[in-house]
């Protein structure tokens, strides 16, 4: 049976790797990534197009002149992109948080492993722990960075905005605002450090007893040892 110091750090890492779980299916699922107003030159006037969305669905509501509101609808992403670019970068971004998901879930099961059990095989412990998180927090960052790059470099929003009006012309600009749903992302990250942070604690601590243990052995004299 592990120690009671090894069972609290290891169940502390374990709330915070189903913490980071949880907090990736919440960006998955909320569709508050960013919010968007683009403007176009419509038909002798100016239309507005502002759009919320996430990876998945969003809204967006078209705007004429002095802020008249001509209509609100709900779109899909991926049957509103036309551009295979901007296709591939938003697949390429959930794919990224899935296989977060499956690191933070792995990572869960190795630091639950190791609260309750000493286990035989070295990947199943803290190398595991730091493998898992370490891949988590680089898929996450991936993510974060994808995504600005799809909206501002392939110019996402304004690609949406064409679902909600057939009658757009000339693109005069946008503006984005970047939602909470896109923000966590840094939760995520802030919670894989305080994992490793947690795990490499409690492994400092077992190297420094281990070697405090060798060290009479060291220091006893040679006909001691021979003895």
């Amino acid at each position: 049976m592990p120690s009671r110091k090894k069972t609290s750090m290891f169940a502390s890492a374990f709330c915070t790797c189903v913490s980071s779980f949880v907090v990736i299916c919440v960006a998955l699922a909320t569709p508050q990534w960013v919010s968007s107003e683009v403007r176009f030159s419509g038909l002798g006037s100016t239309v507005t197009i502002s759009l919320t969305y996430g990876l998945f669905s969003g809204t967006c509501e078209q705007f004429v002149d002095a802020g008249l509101q001509v209509s609100k609808t709900n779109f899909q992403v991926s049957e509103a992109l036309g551009s295979s670019s901007s296709r591939s970068l938003v697949v390429a971004t959930i794919v990224m948080l899935v296989l977060a998901l499956l690191s933070s879930l792995l990572s869960a099961g190795f630091t639950c492993t190791n609260a309750v059990s000493n286990p035989y095989q070295t990947f199943l412990g803290p190398i595991g722990v730091y493998t898992w998180n370490s891949l988590c927090g680089v898929l996450t960052l991936t993510a974060m960075i994808l995504f600005p790059v799809n909206v501002e470099g392939n110019s996402l929003s304004g690609e949406l905005a064409h679902s909600c009006s057939s009658s757009l012309q000339d693109h005069l600009g946008s503006k984005h605002n970047y939602g909470y749903s896109y923000w966590i992302m840094l939760l995520i990250l802030f919670l894989n450090i305080a994992s490793l942070i947690i795990i490499y604690f409690y492994d400092h601590a077992r190297y420094s007893k281990k070697k405090e243990q060798e060290r009479p052995i060291e220091n006893a004299p040679k006909d001691v040892i021979l003895f």
